[in-house]
């Protein structure tokens, strides 16, 4: 089984900052893209960003020029910089993963989330 553990929430004032990390552990062969969703209260999860094994990046237009994602394939972990924070980031924010399990098996992933992370940013 594949397990992604996220850290790094909190509570901050707006125009402060947070990291976020996700870790994936258990057996697999790669982890192909990590993407990084929240959900506010009464509102759906939406993507917030995205990266893909190659390093290509994908961003929610409300987050653009304010968050970065990066990803280190040797420790298995993806990051989200989240800098000049709003109170409209306040939200659970999880980690997924399509994880490719056997080498052989390309093109075939399996989809993982992590169990969220709060963030949380006064005005």
């Amino acid at each position: 089984q594949v397990q992604l553990v996220e850290s790094g929430g909190g509570s901050v004032q707006a125009g402060g900052s947070l990291r976020l990390s996700c870790a994936a552990s258990g057996k697999f062969f790669r982890i192909n893209t990590m993407t990084w969703y929240c959900q506010a209260p009464g509102k759906q999860r939406e993507l917030v960003a995205r990266i893909r094994d190659g390093g290509s990046t994908l961003y929610a237009d409300s987050v653009k020029g304010r968050f970065t994602i990066s990803r280190d394939n040797a420790k298995n972990t993806v990051y989200l910089q989240m800098n000049s924070l709003k109170p409209e980031d306040t939200a659970v924010y999880y980690c997924n993963a399509d994880v490719q399990k056997l080498s052989w098996q390309v093109g075939v992933t399996s989809n993982y989330w992590g169990q969220g992370t709060q963030v949380t940013v006064s005005s």
